[in-house]
């Protein structure tokens, strides 16, 4: 069989637009949250608990089997993290850098590409000003979105957003921010306008500081990320979480999963099967369902509608212009191998 010929270039990269720093983890009262902060550490824990596994059908048959399974004592060593007794909220500051630059790949070996993505990219710019992408961006900022579940029963939500550069700064109240769809909301246009402004190349950069603070209750137990443990049957712990400097913090990958979870133009989001807004991928990947929402046996995954809009096609809604330039801000290597 003949070898397809294509344009795309075999060696393309694009670095990310929106890099996100870990976030740092502190306690302190509701009251007093603007004046005082102590950073939150991890506190080692070991228990006992109970076999709880899905048991194997012959011992769940056999009561002398369940019951010597269950008497097995099931000892663990794991890493917590909580407010203290005198503390009812927590704080968790991070910053975002915004870039510009989007029309330039960071590496592509392809002249004729190179030329025919950047007439795309400035095209793209022109048409749409990166206002919806930027709009998306700036909501899943002022909702808390990246607190994850911290989120989950907090009384109350302030995000205190800054641009010190441009002396701006915002107090959001996450619930007047929808997690399950975007809608106009006039309170972040102002932020949305400079992200866009940057995204677009008006402007070098931005940075936005983040601050967010959440009323959980007193003592309550907080999440920091958890780390990957590779051999967990070697290590001394079941679970690691993370800390940097001996404070708990999320990663930054967490945090900026999150940001760009603004994908609703998958083709199973307005149907029984959609779980609203996931993260911007090339395949739609949402790993703790262990499904790819975009295949590309459907056509719309990135690589497909990329390979015709980065050449000059015309894709058949302006959605599908802003996902494709969505997972370029996000960044990666996108290259075409030349094996087959």
């Amino acid at each position: 069989m003949a070898k397809k010929e294509t344009n795309v270039a075999s060696v393309l990269a694009f670095e990310k637009k929106l890099v996100v720093s870990d976030g740092y983890l502190y306690g302190t009262n509701w009251e007093e949250r603007l004046q005082q902060a102590t950073p939150l550490h991890l506190n080692e824990k070991s228990v006992r608990g109970t076999i709880s596994n899905r048991l194997k059908s012959t011992v769940q048959q056999d009561p002398l089997k369940l019951n010597a399974e269950v008497e097995k004592a099931n000892l663990q060593r794991v890493d917590a993290c909580a407010l203290k007794m005198d503390q009812d909220t927590l704080k968790l500051k991070f910053s975002i850098k915004v870039l510009s630059g989007i029309e330039k790949p960071s590496a592509c070996n392809n002249m004729e590409f190179n030329r025919s993505y950047a007439m795309t990219a400035k095209n793209y710019i022109e048409k749409t000003g990166f206002h919806e992408l930027a709009r998306r961006y700036a909501i899943n900022i002022a909702n808390g979105r990246y607190l994850w579940r911290n989120r989950l029963g907090a009384e109350k939500i302030d995000v205190h957003v800054s641009i010190k550069k441009e002396n701006k700064q915002w107090i959001f109240n996450a619930y007047d921010f929808s997690l399950k769809n975007f809608e106009e909301n006039d309170a972040v246009t102002e932020l949305a306008d400079l992200i866009a402004e940057t995204l677009s190349g008006k402007r070098p950069y931005l940075l936005i500081e983040v601050e967010t603070y959440v009323l959980e209750g007193k003592g309550q137990e907080v999440y920091p990320s958890e780390e990957l443990v590779f051999d967990k049957g070697k290590g001394d712990k079941s679970k690691v979480l993370y800390q940097v400097d001996d404070i708990a913090a999320m990663h930054s990958q967490k945090l900026s999963n999150a940001i760009r979870t603004i994908d609703t133009w998958y083709p199973a989001a307005d149907t029984a099967e959609g779980i609203g807004p996931i993260a911007i991928e090339p395949y739609g990947a949402v790993t703790n369902l262990g499904r790819a929402y975009r295949s590309p046996k459907d056509k719309v995954d990135f690589y497909t509608l990329f390979d015709k809009y980065a050449q000059g096609e015309a894709l058949d809604a302006e959605e599908l212009e802003d996902y494709v330039m969505a997972v370029l801000v996000r960044g990666g290597v996108f290259g075409q191998s030349s094996k087959e």
